[in-house]
């Protein structure tokens, strides 16, 4: 943080003081670039809300520094892009720090929760600043949680449609990371891989479709080459958080301190919006392109949710009675806004 007196008027009035307006400098960055649905409301919403608020006493300016679209760090390096101060704020995805920030990838453990994208973000913004075992893991990972990202809600494109669970015997489809449990006992073959390689990975036939969710797809194009998409509705996750070096947060003066966080609630509300209107756009756009939609009937969904092992307990097993506490708020939550999840995995605790 840098600290800079500069004097915008002298006295205008004998005895007057003058006033002096100090800058302090931001450096704000990502992995991923600003149309992104992770990044945008960064951009877009939260720096200029941030000059808005502070422009109402006129004490602060902020000079952005921006390194957004990985011209710092990759997506696998933005916990330590943040800790480490490479940026004083930068979206972080907890999703890939499954070692180091497990707690708050309790979404992917619990699939079939909730579509409502927007419901999630309201949740995580709560429990990430009033949950002390979520609050706590982010300041022990020197971070601030400024304001939560999310997934539009997850369902499967293919070159092939699922309209009972015995289209998936046999098949192979991406499904990176935590999302591969969510194929457990289906009879489909998980497969590691990112949204940038699941074009590639379907047109050359090492998968035949993929996990995901429309606002992906339409930006990498991934629909050309798995025009069927059957709507599941596996679910919105969190995915991570706009984030502020702890240290760097903790040595601002109050009035930027607290002009960020009002700015981060904003932030929260045009991601949620972007997010929302991105996936309806997208759906329309690829449709247009010739993506067919099916929908999974209610009984395979059913059959799908129920058949599922019980993935959340190595979860469970990781993160012990922190991972406990942390479940139990969050279907608290979900069920306090009226989200009936297809499956109670927070059951015996």
């Amino acid at each position: 943080m840098k600290l800079t007196a500069i004097t915008t008027a002298t006295a205008l009035l004998l005895g007057s003081a003058a006033f002096a307006q100090q800058t302090v400098t931001v450096n704000i960055g990502s992995s991923h670039p600003e149309a992104n649905i992770w990044v945008y409301a960064m951009k877009n919403t939260f720096q200029p809300e941030v000059n808005r608020i502070l422009s109402e006493t006129g004490d602060y300016q902020v000079n952005w520094a921006e390194s957004y679209a990985g011209t710092l760090y990759k997506f696998t390096d933005t916990r330590e892009a943040v800790m480490d101060g490479i940026v004083d704020i930068g979206m972080v995805g907890t999703v890939w720090e499954g070692a180091n920030m497990p707690l708050q990838n309790v979404t992917y453990f619990t699939p079939f929760a909730t579509e409502d994208h927007r419901m999630i973000i309201e949740i995580f913004d709560d429990l990430s600043e009033n949950l002390p075992e979520l609050k706590d893991s982010w300041a022990q990972n020197g971070m601030v949680h400024l304001s939560s990202l999310i997934t539009d809600s997850y369902d499967i494109y293919a070159t092939f449609p699922v309209n009972s669970m015995a289209d998936l015997q046999n098949r192979k489809l991406n499904a990176p990371g935590t999302s591969a449990n969510w194929l457990r006992e289906t009879g489909a073959t998980p497969v590691d891989g990112a949204l940038t390689t699941y074009y590639t990975n379907i047109q050359t036939g090492v998968t035949e479709g993929t996990l995901s969710f429309a606002s992906g797809i339409l930006p990498t194009r991934v629909y050309e080459v798995a025009p069927e998409l059957t709507r599941v509705g596996i679910g919105s996750m969190y995915f991570g958080g706009i984030a502020a070096n702890k240290d760097f947060f903790d040595g601002l003066p109050a009035p930027v301190r607290d002009a960020m966080r009002q700015a981060a609630k904003a932030t929260s509300i045009a991601h949620g919006d972007y997010v929302g209107d991105l996936a309806e756009r997208a759906l329309g756009e690829m449709q247009e392109a010739g993506l067919t939609i099916h929908q999974l009937p209610d009984s395979e969904k059913a059959a799908w949710v129920n058949g599922l092992p019980n993935i959340i307990e190595p979860w469970l097993e990781q993160t012990g009675e922190a991972g406990k506490t942390v479940l139990k708020a969050y279907f608290a939550a979900l069920r306090e806004r009226g989200a009936e999840p297809l499956r109670n995995w927070d059951d015996g605790l």
